[in-house]
């Protein structure tokens, strides 16, 4: 009966383990696109030194995972109780990480709301034209989103280049071609035909938070599989320590 239960943890072990390698190595990805991406609102986060830090956390936080879940099959392949014992161990220590970070991202959401806002509000001020990465990502998201400004077009107003022109200019990006077909550049400034600009009306906040929180609900389904995944290794490791009556350190293969 022992003999049976060790062989069943030993493989529902490997098993849980090759997905929890594979789910390590998704989270350091998503790690890498949050630090390196330049096409999307990303951009604006990582001017946040804590989201900065956020996307090393999760790198490093992959990278330990992809490690563990390398640790965990050896262990459960060749039936290594330190090598299991040190798996739970750390398995843990992860589990215990990622609900502190969890509580702090839920408890920080409306602080990182206002800092958003002000980061937007200031591009805006001082947005010239010259395709900088963050302005980039600006008309981008206008572009995509179909939308101008944070809150409502009007924003642009405070734009030192707009106040300064002598004709009637606006953001290329916010071009509404229902108002005004005419082909547009996708960034810069462009001259309205009119007093009133063909722009959209809407403001890109809703758009973005809505952004924001669709990609928040993907990571946390990864986080809540991880961590139940990370449970049942858990338990499978203890299953595995108690069914090992011996160390046998000749099923370690020799190189």
């Amino acid at each position: 009966m022992g003999k049976g239960c060790l062989t069943v943890s030993k493989y529902f072990l490997f098993l849980f383990n090759l997905i929890f390698f594979l789910f390590g190595v998704t989270i350091m990805g998503f790690g890498l696109w949050l630090l390196l991406d330049n096409q999307s609102f990303i951009v604006f986060l990582n001017n946040f030194p804590s989201v900065k830090a956020g996307c090393y956390t999760l790198i490093a936080v992959g990278a330990f995972a992809t490690l563990m879940g390398f640790v965990g099959c050896i262990g459960a392949i060749y039936e290594i109780r330190c090598l299991l014992g040190l798996y739970f161990t750390c398995i843990l220590l992860i589990l215990l990480a990622q609900i502190a970070a969890g509580a702090l991202i839920y408890f920080k959401k409306d602080e990182l709301n206002t800092e958003m806002s002000k980061i937007v509000v200031k591009v805006l001020e001082d947005y010239s034209g010259n395709e900088s990465s963050t302005e980039t990502a600006w008309d981008h998201i206008q572009q995509k989103m179909k939308c101008c400004g944070w809150n409502n077009s009007a924003d642009w107003n405070t734009n030192t280049v707009i106040q300064n022109s002598s004709g009637v200019l606006y953001p290329c990006s916010c071009h509404d071609a229902s108002l005004d077909p005419d082909k547009q550049r996708e960034s810069g400034f462009c001259e309205a035909p009119t007093t009133s600009w063909p722009v959209y009306l809407a403001g890109c906040s809703e758009s973005v938070e809505n952004w924001i929180v669709t990609n928040m609900a993907v990571v946390l389904g990864i986080c809540v599989a991880v961590a139940f995944i990370e449970l049942l290794g858990m338990v499978l490791s203890v299953c595995m320590c108690r069914n090992i009556q011996t160390e046998d350190y000749t099923k370690v293969p020799r190189y």
